[in-house]
């Protein structure tokens, strides 16, 4: 049995911000193939939430991160894929180290991007997470 895939999967997300543009990279497995994320993933049995986010981030970006705060909830059924997912979306704007491509066979290209200038196509993770920021960041 395959979480997404056989019953809903529980996953985290983590949106990385720095000088007001967004962490993203480009997925290559489905759902959404080619679309540029927030980095994240599957929790593990008897991981917290939050530390699943910080596992998940610091294996695909190779930033630390430091402080993590919840931003929301983002529920996607994919249809076409036969994939459903909750994903816990949390936001990190404490982090060191610079991001690199560290799991290129699953994100081989990433980049920070301005809220007004984001690549295409986004996924509907990084539409949510961009959403819930919008709440929380302050309009300048």
């Amino acid at each position: 049995m395959r979480p997404g895939e056989d019953f809903p999967g529980v996953g985290v997300g983590l949106a990385i911000v720095r000088d007001d543009k967004i962490l993203l990279y480009r997925r290559v497995r489905p759902p959404e193939a080619g679309h540029w994320n927030i980095v994240g993933g599957k929790i593990d049995h008897m991981e917290a939430a939050i530390e699943a986010a910080r596992r998940e981030a610091e294996e695909e970006s190779g930033l630390s991160i430091r402080t993590i705060e919840f931003l929301g909830l983002s529920e996607q059924i994919f249809e076409n894929e036969r994939q459903h997912w909750l994903s816990l979306i949390y936001r990190a704007v404490d982090f060191s180290g610079e991001a690199r491509v560290t799991e290129p066979e699953k994100l081989p290209e990433f980049g920070w991007f301005a809220f007004d200038d984001l690549p295409s196509p986004l996924s509907r993770f990084a539409a949510d997470a961009v959403g819930m920021l919008s709440a929380v960041i302050p309009k300048t």
